[in-house]
């Protein structure tokens, strides 16, 4: 009985930690650009192809 009522606290813990964690991360604006990240990754390909573009001209 005793290690039912760990765990349940220990669960209990671990969600108000999370919670915790997820509104600090809405209030420091963690949150702001999450569609731009999938984007950064082919930016730096894109601006070396229109570098090679302009160099060629």
């Amino acid at each position: 009985m005793t290690l039912t009522w760990i765990a349940i606290i220990a669960s209990l813990l671990m969600g108000a930690g999370a919670a915790l964690i997820f509104i600090y991360a809405v209030k420091k604006d963690y949150f702001r650009d999450i569609e731009d990240a999938k984007y950064q990754v082919f930016w730096s390909d894109f601006e070396e192809q229109v570098k090679h573009v302009e160099e060629d001209k």
